[in-house]
């Protein structure tokens, strides 16, 4: 018998909602259907404003908390029109909200997307404000993510990282000898300062396979003053995002920059990839890594990733039958099956939290 959830997910880039119909019956959940919902570039445009530490205008917040609750109810709607499913077969949506300040040095963070109102719109329970219950137990409130990987993708026979390579890359290590090993941490910026970068100089959102960073050239000296941030050595649990990688953070750090714009970009993709692969590295000489996010599809980082570790086969989640794109919503599907089950979730070795426990709030239609 079908376990229908709904997980809704919409990262850092803030490009598309991800919307996935998941099927929960067995321990490993199986993909239905995905639908990406384009964001308006009204929208991003406000949330990115609403994203900067200094901007706190409370009635913009109010307005982008409704707005995007009728995107993440509009994802749903679409993804159920486009396999014809009904509402009434979906248990319950999980759903991330937008995150547009996360602080775990104040123990504060915020996702919004009014959960009432994806509820409301399309009868369905819905799931939400997961990561402040991890908070009030002590915990960093990210990455959530871990407690998922351990169950679709730990293996008996091999030492496995998952590599999620978003706005900000984090990771999951599983050990295939200790079945309760497990570790997982934001690492720092994925893609969001490409991201940025590129949007600042070609108005387009990415760089596509890399394309503009392969064509430039690393700037060594800006690589090692941005390498000599504390964040890096910083020891786990651990999170952060783009209120403290941005390219203000940049400029603060290396204010005259003669380089061309392309070799800035190829300096970025190299930061990433260095503080992907020393943070790795540092803790299993050898493993698989499994890679999934946004930038599981920048050719040039992957093949940096795997220059930079070559005792390590870097791979796509794809290659263990779950496809990069849709990692994060399968997710929230899971959480909120474990929410409406009422099953703690144990992240007390990944954001600190001091005990197990049941994520998130329910919302009924």
């Amino acid at each position: 018998m079908k376990n229908l959830y709904i997980g809704l997910m919409s990262g850092t880039s803030m490009d598309a909602v991800d919307a996935v119909l998941v099927d929960n019956a067995n321990i490993s959940p199986r993909i239905i259907a995905t639908h990406k919902h384009e964001m308006p570039l009204s929208l991003k445009t406000e949330l990115s404003k609403l994203c900067h530490p200094d901007d706190n205008e409370i009635n913009r917040l109010g307005e982008a908390d409704i707005l995007v609750g009728e995107l993440f109810a509009d994802a749903t709607l679409s993804l159920l029109q486009k396999v014809q499913v009904s509402s009434k077969d979906i248990i319950a949506i999980g759903s991330h909200g937008q995150t547009i300040r996360h602080r775990p040095d104040l123990k504060f963070t915020l996702q919004i997307g009014d959960p009432n109102i994806i509820a409301a719109r399309t009868g369905i329970t819905t799931v939400a404000d997961f990561r402040r219950k991890d908070m009030a137990q002590g915990g960093q409130g990210a990455p959530l993510a871990p407690a998922f990987h351990r169950v679709v993708f730990r293996s008996d026979k091999t030492d496995r990282v998952i590599l999620n390579i978003g706005g900000i890359a984090n990771m999951t290590v599983l050990k295939a000898k200790d079945p309760d090993f497990i570790l997982g941490f934001d690492i720092g910026p994925g893609n969001t300062l490409m991201d940025a970068w590129i949007n600042k100089h070609k108005q387009v959102a990415f760089d596509k396979d890399g394309q503009w960073a392969a064509s430039g050239v690393v700037n060594k000296t800006l690589l090692n003053k941005l390498l000599a941030e504390p964040y890096f050595k910083s020891p786990a649990p651990k999170s952060t995002g783009r209120e403290k990688f941005n390219l203000q953070w940049i400029q603060e750090i290396s204010p005259r920059r003669n380089d061309n714009a392309a070799s800035i970009q190829c300096t970025l993709a190299e930061l990433t990839a260095i503080t992907i692969s020393d943070s790795i590295k540092n803790i299993l000489p050898r493993a698989e890594v499994l890679v999934c996010g946004g930038g599981a599809h920048n050719n040039y980082l992957i093949n940096r990733l795997q220059t930079l570790m070559p005792n390590h086969a870097v791979v796509l989640t794809d290659d263990v039958g779950l496809p990069a794109d849709w990692i994060e919503a399968m997710t929230f599907a899971w959480l909120a099956k474990q929410t409406i089950n009422k099953h703690a979730i144990d992240l007390t070795k990944i954001t600190g939290s001091k005990q197990p426990v049941v994520l998130g709030g329910i919302y009924y239609p």
